[in-house]
């Protein structure tokens, strides 16, 4: 797996903080840097994600990638599946995430509950290297709803 970053800002672009982020699969993401009253020069303008959330979407991303395919694959009828991602950092550099809470909903034929249990713990566990990854600093939650339909 590979991606290239690149500032974008030294091109005379809108914001002096932007970037982006060119995937090894071929697929753009652009992110940029939180405005900055004290120092304008050094924001932002709030364009794009900042690279913190884009790491809190991907390890959302991939739980709920997991949860789907697990249920998927357990035969059970699986029809959606949302995730809420709530964090907290450190307050000073490096900012790390020190808590991440998952809440999730997934939709479904009469899922079991169990069987959710299950999916979101084998991602955890075994599955989501980006969770499990975060996990080594930060403490990590779920929860789940199961919506029928």
């Amino acid at each position: 797996m590979e991606c290239t970053v690149t500032w974008t800002g030294a091109t005379g672009t809108r914001s002096g903080m932007g970037f982006i982020a060119e995937t090894g699969s071929g697929h753009v993401l652009a992110m940029d840097g939180a405005p900055d009253a004290a120092n304008p020069a050094n924001g932002g303008q709030n364009l794009a994600p900042r690279p913190m959330e884009t790491v809190l979407a991907g390890t959302g991303g991939c739980t709920a990638y997991d949860v789907v395919l697990i249920l998927k694959r357990g035969r059970h009828d699986v029809r959606g599946c949302s995730v809420k991602l709530t964090s907290e950092r450190a307050p000073v550099d490096p900012k790390v995430f020190t808590r991440i809470h998952m809440q999730l909903t997934v939709t479904g034929k009469a899922l079991p509950a169990a069987a959710v249990e299950r999916a979101i713990a084998m991602s955890h566990e075994k599955y989501c290297s980006a969770s499990i990854m975060l996990g080594k600093m930060a403490e990590i939650t779920t929860g789940f709803d199961i919506v029928e339909g």
